[in-house]
């Protein structure tokens, strides 16, 4: 008998700390920090590009022209990049797959082209996307991504959708123009 309700407390004391902390809160928690850590570094080596090398070109050469593009490394982000509902977007997305810091990844900048070499080996990618980064799968606009957009000039905006209540719909999160996306970049308004 003493063990049945021994068992029975475990068993209330356990259901109680699931409900409390919440691991699956815990884990999304735990993704956006990664994406904000990796917006910061994307933030740093853009920068350092812009910087430091004597003519930076932010902007796509060709047809598909940062001007009218948005990039984004997750396959199937939908027609106006995805979730980046800004205002004043006209953009269309354009998808590149790889993770090449030479200009030829997601994100059309040259990094490799900074004196002291790329700052980073390989483009971030979304911590839940991997198993889609290389893939045709479709995705849904709920799916986690990473996207670059620029202007042309040396103004830019990286930006990630976020997922966990602690950073949705948070305005301290980054001062962008966008409450569930962290938007970091040169764009005095975030709002590319």
């Amino acid at each position: 008998m003493e063990l049945l309700i021994v068992i029975g407390i475990l068993a209330i004391l356990g259901t109680v700390t699931v409900l409390v902390l919440n691991p699956a809160e815990l884990f999304r928690q735990a993704r956006d920090s990664q994406r904000v850590e990796n917006m910061s570094s994307m933030r740093s080596a853009i920068g350092l590009y812009t910087a430091t090398v004597s003519n930076p070109d932010l902007d796509f050469t060709g047809a598909l022209s940062c001007s009218t593009m948005c990039f984004t490394g997750a396959s199937g982000v939908g027609a106006n990049c995805g979730q980046l509902r800004h205002a004043t977007s006209t953009k269309t997305t354009t998808i590149d797959t790889t993770r090449e810091s030479d200009g030829n990844g997601w994100i059309p900048v040259n990094l490799d082209s900074i004196s002291s070499g790329a700052p980073i080996s390989a483009l971030p990618i979304d911590p839940v996307a991997p198993n889609t980064i290389g893939t045709s799968n479709t995705t849904t606009s709920d799916d986690r991504y990473y996207a670059f957009l620029t202007d042309g000039s040396s103004v830019f905006e990286v930006n990630a959708v976020l997922e966990s209540k602690k950073f949705l719909n948070n305005p301290d999160n980054d001062g962008g123009s966008h409450p569930d996306l962290y938007e970091v970049g040169t764009d005095p308004g975030l709002n590319l």
